[in-house]
């Protein structure tokens, strides 16, 4: 694929409100065949955020690109990115940044957006990754019967910085209800989630990724990664988007190019129709 794969025109652009007209969002759309839906992490819906999406719609499905906050298509850009992180920290009611017991409210709209995804795409259900700060989302979004492919990347929520960090390290954006629900759809419908992270990365704590290991027991999969294997980049030294930022592309057969294909053929056995 070229750039231009991996630009906005290459995607189409539609809006989606949600049944009880809460908000209204852009989804940029690509592909054919079953739904996922990719939830672009902090500061926005860059470029390589779009190049993981196009390489799921190659793959044989069609991709979802909802936009949550940020510019749909700007590159990372420093001051930035730090604007869109505190707005999205300390001003937008959208998002449970600090709690420990619920999901952020925007995951009803993602649900909605996941249940039309299913009625339009058809398929045994839709796929559903959150990245960074929306990590945690695609766990809440089982509460919903047409998620059946779940996958949390680098879930960052609920922060585990400043006071009391350390105490929500331990746990994840998601109610205990969500986190059961979870659970039992995975046994009754033989489902299994996905985890992705490096190792030593301190916004997605040992005891996070240890605590979705406890409630979910072997049906979450954990893929934990080397930060040496890490794609260096001067906008984030430290290794932790796992599927964009971080993904090393110049090594097809490295470890991170192995989790980004693992994850799309996830997506592809999951929804795929019998």
């Amino acid at each position: 694929m070229s750039d231009e794969d991996y630009s906005l025109a290459a995607f189409e652009r539609t809006e989606f409100t949600d049944p009880d007209g809460r908000w209204t969002r852009p989804v940029y759309k690509r592909g054919s065949g079953p739904a996922v839906i990719v939830i672009h992490e902090m500061p926005g819906m860059h470029p390589l955020v779009l190049r993981f999406a196009a390489r799921i719609a190659a793959a044989g499905m069609t991709v979802y690109c909802p936009v949550l906050f940020g510019k749909a298509g700007a590159a990372i850009k420093p001051l930035a990115a730090i604007g869109t992180m505190f707005r999205g920290i300390c001003i937008r009611r959208e998002f449970s940044v600090w709690a420990t017991d619920r999901s952020s409210p925007i995951v009803n709209w993602l649900k909605a957006l996941a249940r039309e995804a299913h009625a339009d795409c058809g398929g045994r259900g839709v796929g559903a990754v959150g990245m960074c700060f929306t990590g945690g989302f695609a766990l809440a979004m089982m509460t919903e019967p047409a998620v059946v492919a779940p996958v949390l990347s680098q879930p960052s929520l609920p922060l585990a910085i400043g006071p009391g960090g350390k105490h929500r390290g331990q746990f994840i954006d998601a109610s205990p209800a969500e986190i059961a629900c979870a659970r039992k759809r995975m046994e009754d419908e033989d489902l299994t989630m996905m985890g992705l992270r490096f190792f030593g990365d301190a916004t997605v704590p040992d005891a996070r990724f240890a605590y979705l290991k406890e409630q979910l027991g072997p049906r979450f999969e954990a893929v934990e990664l080397d930060p040496k294997d890490a794609a260096p980049n001067p906008l984030m030294a430290s290794p932790h988007s796992v599927l964009t930022i971080h993904l090393n592309d110049d090594d097809p057969e490295g470890p991170t190019k192995r989790a980004e294909q693992r994850v799309i053929a996830f997506f592809k056995a999951r929804t795929s129709p019998p």
